[in-house]
Parts: structure tokens; sequence; C-alpha cells
């Protein structure tokens, strides 16, 4: 629109087409609008001013990302042309003694309000991206324990067997949608598939389906190798969490934190018992399914912490891992590393 109130000015401003088309050539174009607004279009030969029929002046403006001072309405904007014809825009802010000069990837600070001058060169000063809705894929890779209810340890003679760290591992597959409610606070919502593993410290015991209850014994007519109760669920979680790296304009170089709670329904459940016979010969695999006695809805809290790129997890069901009534009140808790 600007551009063609120029050329009705100029259309009226000369009586032969020969002035107008000097005057393209060799002078500029001068818009003006509202009380003092001003556009100043400067044409050095013809092919530029047929060029300039086809651009948007609005579209300029915004890729530019200019930012004009609110006190004076002033603004530095230096284009550099290299021999090649390539260009750069150079934009310079000026604030009492500090002045800032961005130039394509690079900002350059220099601060004059005290004794000495201080300058300060930052590159890849990108701001980086932070979309109102994403989705993404994230796994879960930690292991797993359980906590006594009954105010036993784990291992006792009442108690579920003692687990161990190393083998009971914790796996999720999540696929997770990422709502921004304001600048480094998200709303995070998750559907996925979690593999619980307790691997027991005793390789002697073996958990089998007992008459309305498990039962963990102890094989003493063969050699234990080892021995686990595995069991996977279907998983929703919701998640609050903050960015004190997006807050503070660092990406992923700062702190975030966040929690919230999770359910899910179980898919399967068995005992795995691998021994070998006392008179020696190759290992065995026992299976037994003791998804009866395991709960078929788990829910707790899950929280986040993450330092940098890497991400940390853990978990807490408030509810037990086997069905209601059963003598073993343990509650499952993991901890791990999210990828």
């Amino acid at each position: 629109m600007f551009c063609l109130m120029g050329l009705v000015s100029l259309a009226h401003g000369f009586d032969s087409p020969e002035l107008a088309t000097n005057y393209a050539q060799n002078d500029s174009i001068i818009v003006e609008f509202g009380k003092s607004g001003k556009i100043i279009l400067v044409i050095d030969n013809k092919e530029d001013f047929e060029r300039l029929k086809n651009m948007n002046v609005n579209q300029i403006i915004r890729e530019l990302d200019l930012e004009v001072d609110e006190k004076t309405g002033e603004l530095v904007v230096v284009e550099v042309q290299s021999k090649k014809g390539s260009r750069e825009i150079v934009r310079v802010r000026e604030d009492g003694p500090e002045t800032e000069v961005h130039i394509g990837g690079i900002k350059i600070y220099v601060d004059e309000s005290g004794k000495d001058t201080k300058v300060k060169v930052e590159t890849g000063t990108r701001k980086r991206s932070d979309p109102p809705f994403r989705t993404y894929f994230n796994l879960d890779l930690g292991i797993n324990n359980y906590i006594d209810g009954g105010g036993m340890a784990p291992g006792g003679n009442t108690s579920a067997p003692a687990v161990k760290g190393w083998g009971s591992w914790n796996v999720g597959l999540n696929w997770m949608a990422s709502q921004r409610i304001s600048k480094g606070f998200h709303w995070d919502l998750g559907l996925g598939v979690q593999w619980y593993n307790f691997k027991f410290e005793n390789r002697d015991f073996q958990a089998i389906r007992g008459d309305g209850d498990i039962e963990f014994i102890q094989r003493t007519d063969v050699n234990g190798f080892k021995s686990k109760v595995s069991a996977s669920y279907l998983t929703a979680m919701s998640l609050f969490k903050l960015d004190f790296g997006q807050m503070n304009d660092q990406g992923k170089r700062g702190f975030r934190i966040a929690a919230g709670p999770y359910a899910g329904y179980r898919l399967g459940g068995r005992s795995k018992f691998v021994y070998r016979d006392l008179g020696g010969g190759g290992r065995r695999k026992d299976f037994e399914s003791v998804g009866t006695h395991l709960n078929n809805f788990r829910y707790g809290i899950r929280g986040e912490l993450g330092v940098g790129r890497v991400n940390f997890f853990t978990t807490y069901d408030l509810n037990t891992l086997f069905k209601t009534g059963s003598q073993y009140e343990v509650n499952p808790i993991a901890f791990g590393i999210i990828f």
C-alpha cells in the first residue's frame, strides 16, 4: 500500500514520464503517514525500483525484529554489503552509557558507565524456541524396590523377600504432550507402558500362586540362580513442570523440576525362577502367572529433576503391589534417568 502511494505521488508530481523515470533512478520516495510517521525508500536504479513493487513493508519490519527507542523513537540500523553481494543487517541499540550491537548470531555489549569500559561478546544468541504446545517421546530407565508398609524392612521373616537393586529394572516408554502455561511453566500429559521387575536378593526364593495370596517358598531341592516377579502397566500421568533455564533465557542449561500424579492399569504379571538341579546339568526356568495376586490398578506420585541435559525421575506407588488383604504390604518405589 505504501509503495502504491509513493507511485501515485510520483505520477502527480511530474509532467512527463521521462522526468518520473529519472526521479525513480536517482532520488528517494518519502511516504508520510499519521502525525509524524515517515518511510524513506532510496532507489539506486530502475531494477531496484521494479523489485520494490513486490516488497511487503509489513513483512520487512517483522523480519528485522527491530525495537524502537520508546523515549526518542529513534533506531539505528546499518546494512553491511560485501563485494560478492551478500548483505547483513546490523542493529544498534543505545541506552545512555550502554550500547548493544547485533550482527548475525553475535551480540556485542559495551558498558561505559564505570571507570573502565566493559565489552562482552556473545555468540549463538538466537532465542531458543519455546512453542506453546509440543509432543515428544521419552524413555525411563531405572531400578525398582519396595517399602514394607507394615513397618518391617523387606527380607524379614514375615515380610516380602529383599529386592536386589541391580537387575530390578524399571523401563518405561512414554508419549508426552506439553502445554505452555507461561514462560518456563508447562503442564505435561503422558501416556505410556511401564515394566516393573523385582529381583530377589535371595536367589532360592520362588514366588508362586498360592491359595488366595502370593507365596514365597525357599527351594532347597535345587540351586537357584535368579528369582524375580515382573509386572507391566499402561500408565497415564500429569506433570507440572518449572524450567528455570527458560525463565532466565538459558535454554537447556538451567535447572528443572516437575511433579504430578499418575495412574496405571495392569497388563500382565508373572514370576520367573532360574535354577539348576543339585546333581548338575543345564539351567532350567520356571514361569508362573501371579497376576491374580497383583493389584490391577496402581497410582502414585512422580517427580522429575533436570540439570543441563540430564533428567532424573522417581515414582512412589501410594497403593500396594499385591492385592488388598495380602500378608505382604509393600509399596513400589523407583528412580532412574530419562532419555
